[in-house]
């Protein structure tokens, strides 16, 4: 009798754990509109780099579909508040001088005011494209989830290297190196 009592108590205890723990999963489940985004395509090596438009710090227009044809591209995000992007800044300006013609630096600012990022490229003398991501959009898009974070993108457009973290000259050399075969 008294097994027969713990075997229904085993029972009774699996069963209650069971349905508090569906009911758990199925509360903490992933909303629609997020499994949704799921299925988007984020960017990753070996991979095409999503297209995008932006207006530049200059008041034109940045379309990455634009660029000339078989024009590798380091594409960075960055920000005047990020004290790695600043220290990473002076390598991109001497590779955008280094690379001219062979490839294209553009460095896309995260959502600050075009007059504060217009006086620290002024100071730094930087002479790339700066791209304004107003709203953080692109880099949503491209899945930026830190700064700085700097994408290598070959001639075809197709990504063949992710960087996030500050890059040195040898880090930044080894990309374009890599995006130039």
């Amino acid at each position: 009798l008294s097994s027969v009592k713990t075997m229904n108590r085993f029972h009774t205890l699996f069963l209650t754990i069971l349905i508090l723990g569906t009911g758990w999963i199925y509360a903490s489940r992933m909303p629609i509109d997020a499994q949704t985004d799921l299925t988007k395509p984020k960017p990753t090596v070996g991979h095409p780099a999503p297209a995008f438009a932006l207006t530049t710090l200059d008041g034109n227009t940045f379309e990455l579909t634009d660029l000339p044809p078989d024009t590798p591209l380091v594409l960075n995000f960055w920000a005047t508040w990020c004290g790695p992007c600043r220290d990473e800044l002076p390598a991109l300006q001497a590779a955008s001088e280094r690379y001219v013609g062979q490839v294209q630096i553009v460095a896309v600012d995260q959502a600050e005011p075009a007059a504060t990022v217009q006086q620290y490229v002024d100071e730094l003398g930087l002479t790339f494209t700066i791209p304004m991501d107003t709203d953080n959009a692109v880099a949503n898009r491209y899945n930026v989830s830190g700064m700085p974070t700097t994408f290598f993108i070959d001639a075809d457009g197709v990504i063949q290297r992710m960087w996030t973290g500050e890059m040195n000259s040898i880090t930044l050399a080894e990309g374009i190196d890599l995006i130039l075969r």
